[in-house]
């Protein structure tokens, strides 16, 4: 923290902080003279009427304060420390020559404007070190005693009960401005130790998220070398049996088909790796759902006769803006997961429909086993698959479509015997095909 700042203004480190309190000190001012001029009006037969003088300093007072907080409300570029400084110094300054020009122009002895000295003390005990605030109070009571003192020579008296008086006042201004500074020294220090607790926070959380980060990098490279090594070691082996002696040609031929099978593998998790690791941007256009639904059931379904199971697509009528091509990858992804974790004869419902709160819901649910707890947690994670020839990047490549087109994929149910996962994309600048 500045010099200046520790010296001087310590609760408004900021500039908007030290604005409000500025405001407030303000406000409270003008409240103090409004209510005193209204005391001093509907007393005016002990105190007498104001004067053109007394009446003269109130409004230049009023129109002074008003200008500043309007000077101040409107001001966008900040104050600097030293500014800020400089402000509170001329308000303590501002509001206490205000009291003496009041009460000399009132020219009593217990004249009731001296209650403004309360104000140069709040703001004194608010931003202040102890010293300068004992000197500001220290300021405010002698300025008591001289008015008193110089009101008993002008009487050539010595009125002990406005000594005794005075001194009550200034006994009363020395507890406010001590009890204040320490009430508000205290919320300081508190605050201090919270702004430490919280960069450490920080600096933690920085930490931590560097250190997750190079976890996730770490089993990522992991998974990657696992997925790698198994259909390389799967093609070494299968081209160094074909290149041995003694094999028949079916043999030989088998050796080659399974080294062009697991080369398709590699090829296939290279492709699902790289649309992962480097998503593009989606390149939306106006598009019908119910064309994108019907393309991506006709693709999966020889695949779900195969395994006995039917797909059936419920129109929308809705047309949204999205990247068709990404839309379908990640439908077919799922569609095609929903499918072999069907049971048989089953049917995968793949439905969509806009939710009233400006996104579409598209669903697809099947009838199957549910995932088991020890996998939800993880069913999004990269290279993680229950299925012997998954790559485990289906359902991560289509969490990183939707949320590209800045919606997102969630499992919205887990029963027996149903299973759904939602992609919600948003329904900007669509509309509904009319009927």
């Amino acid at each position: 923290m500045r010099r200046t700042l520790s010296k001087a203004v310590l609760l408004a480190p900021d500039f908007d902080s030290f604005k409000q309190q500025e405001s407030i000190f303000i406000i409270l001012n003008l409240f103090i003279l409004a209510c005193l001029q209204l005391i001093h009006t509907l007393f005016s037969s002990y105190w007498g009427f104001p004067s053109t003088t007394l009446i003269t300093i109130l409004t230049a007072a009023l129109f002074a304060q008003g200008a500043e907080l309007f000077w101040l409300l409107g001001r966008r570029r900040p104050l600097g420390h030293r500014g800020m400084e400089l402000l509170s110094w001329c308000s303590i300054g501002f509001n206490t020559s205000l009291a003496g020009l009041l009460q000399y122009a009132t020219n009593r002895g217990n004249a009731q404007y001296f209650v403004l000295m309360v104000v140069p003390i709040l703001i004194a005990a608010f931003r202040l070190n102890l010293l300068p605030t004992l000197a500001v109070v220290a300021a405010v009571d002698c300025i008591n005693f001289l008015w008193v003192w110089k009101y008993a020579r002008r009487l050539h008296a010595a009125p002990v009960d406005e000594y005794m008086e005075v001194g009550t006042v200034t006994l009363i201004y020395t507890v406010v401005g001590v009890l204040v500074w320490l009430l508000v020294n205290n919320l300081r220090q508190k605050e201090l130790r919270l702004s430490e607790s919280l960069a450490g926070l920080r600096r933690a959380e920085k930490r931590l998220v560097q250190e997750e980060r190079l976890a996730a990098v770490g089993r990522l490279s992991s998974a990657i070398a696992h997925e790698v090594r198994n259909p390389v070691s799967a093609i070494v082996s299968a081209l160094a049996t074909a290149r041995g002696e003694g094999l028949s040609p079916a043999e030989r031929d088998e050796m080659f088909g399974i080294a062009v099978k697991e080369s398709r593998r590699l090829e296939r998790l290279t492709t699902d790796f790289l649309a992962y690791a480097r998503p593009r941007s989606p390149h939306k256009s106006l598009s019908s759902l119910d064309d994108t639904l019907g393309y991506v059931a006709d693709s999966c379904r020889p695949r779900a006769n195969d395994c006995g199971v039917s797909i059936q697509t419920q129109a929308c009528g809705v047309i949204a803006e999205f990247d068709s091509n990404d839309i379908q990858q990640a439908l077919v992804n799922l569609v095609m997961n929903a499918v072999e974790a069907s049971s048989p004869k089953s049917a995968v419902n793949l439905r969509a429909q806009a939710n009233g709160e400006g996104e579409v819901r598209i669903e697809i649910e099947n009838a199957g086993p549910s995932i088991p707890p020890a996998s939800m947690a993880r069913i999004f994670e990269p290279f993680f698959t229950t299925k012997p020839q998954g790559t485990g990047l289906g359902l991560a490549i289509a969490r990183n479509i939707a949320r590209a087109h800045g919606g997102d994929l969630t499992l919205s149910a887990n029963e027996s015997e149903r299973v759904c996962f939602t992609l919600t994309i948003p329904l900007a600048q669509a509309k509904t095909e009319p009927s």
